[in-house]
């Protein structure tokens, strides 16, 4: 079967999930608050990366998004419409979601739906926001959650020791944390983030910083795909490290998806599995998301529940009664 009949299928899936009145929440730990550019903002083909053909450095850049498939998730028009139509969805859908971005987008969000949107505070490197004023906008009661911490698309390792007092403050709050790690695409490096190497996005390069503070919960975006081995051996040594689906899900090929998803079950790690998007500028990218999970046949019902939604209530020390 090919993606785009697969597509078809995960959208009539997960039309009868929420048809048939099972609307179960949902928390989906990874979306971005953005403002809409029109530059940016364009069709795009889910599971995008199944073909990567190189290119040629004396020629323009490879396309970063496919767009000739035949159903391809429609971006929104505007940043009034994108908040209009995510928070009719979380509404309809039953979602709850961890979001960072743009802070003015993030506190207009919140202001609309405030039990749903679950403030982040994101930062990628020592030079946007002082320790002080971090533990400050941590302390204020709006941000719940540390992420997305990004530094390997500044050309550091998650243990660099310029984000370690950020770390610290998270630690000492409790606040856990959520970091990237793993691929950004294809050429990213050769497109957008001339800084970014794929070999900072080994999952062991978090040790070091764990180490230094043994009470910090964080999840590892992405998985660190597609850097399994590492992963399950991170997981394995670290009980406080968890992982979530965002953005790997919808980019590269159903079957990769599923091989890598299939191997963290396998190896144990099925209650350390949380649900994420990755959410940018394509409100339907949660149906497509979901419907990856709802089409995974070597996952049972509860398999399926953890991941959607209660890993993340044991993540973050929730009260499942605020999420019905």
């Amino acid at each position: 079967m090919n993606n785009s009949k697969l597509f078809s299928l995960s959208i009539v899936l997960f039309s009868q999930f929420v048809l048939g009145q099972q609307r179960e929440p949902i928390i989906d730990v990874h979306v971005h608050a953005m403002q809409i550019n029109s530059n940016f903002a364009n069709e795009m083909c889910p599971w995008f990366l199944s073909n990567m053909p190189g290119g040629d450095p004396q020629l323009p850049p490879p396309s970063f998004m496919r767009q000739d498939c035949v159903a391809p998730l429609q971006p929104a028009t505007s940043t009034a419409d994108f908040q209009e139509q995510l928070i009719q969805k979380i509404n309809d859908l039953n979602v709850y979601m961890v979001a960072s971005g743009d802070a003015g987008v993030l506190h207009d969000w919140h202001k609309a739906a405030p039990d749903r949107i679950i403030p982040s505070l994101g930062i990628s490197n020592a030079s946007g926001l002082s320790v002080e004023a971090f533990k400050d906008s941590l302390s204020g009661g709006f941000y719940k959650v540390m992420g997305e911490v990004a530094p390997q698309y500044q050309g550091m390792s998650p243990s660099d020791m310029s984000l370690d007092a950020y770390f610290a403050v998270a630690e000492e709050l409790g606040i856990p944390v959520g970091i990237h790690m793993g691929t950004g695409g294809n050429g990213m490096a050769n497109i957008t983030a001339p800084k970014y190497r794929a070999s900072l996005g080994r999952p062991f390069l978090l040790e070091d910083m764990l180490e230094r503070h043994p009470k910090l919960k964080i999840w590892v975006m992405h998985a660190g795909y597609p850097m399994i081995d590492e992963m399950i051996g991170l997981m394995g040594a670290h009980a406080y490290v968890y992982v979530d689906l965002a953005g790997f899900i919808w980019s590269y090929p159903l079957e990769e998806i599923h091989r890598y998803l299939n191997r963290l079950v396998q190896a144990g790690f099925g209650k350390r599995i949380l649900y994420g998007t990755d959410l940018m500028v394509w409100p339907d990218l949660f149906e497509t998301s979901v419907g990856v999970i709802q089409n995974a046949n070597y996952l049972s019902y509860e398999q399926k529940r953890d991941i959607f939604f209660n890993n993340a209530i044991r993540f973050f020390n929730w009260d499942r009664k605020d999420f019905q």
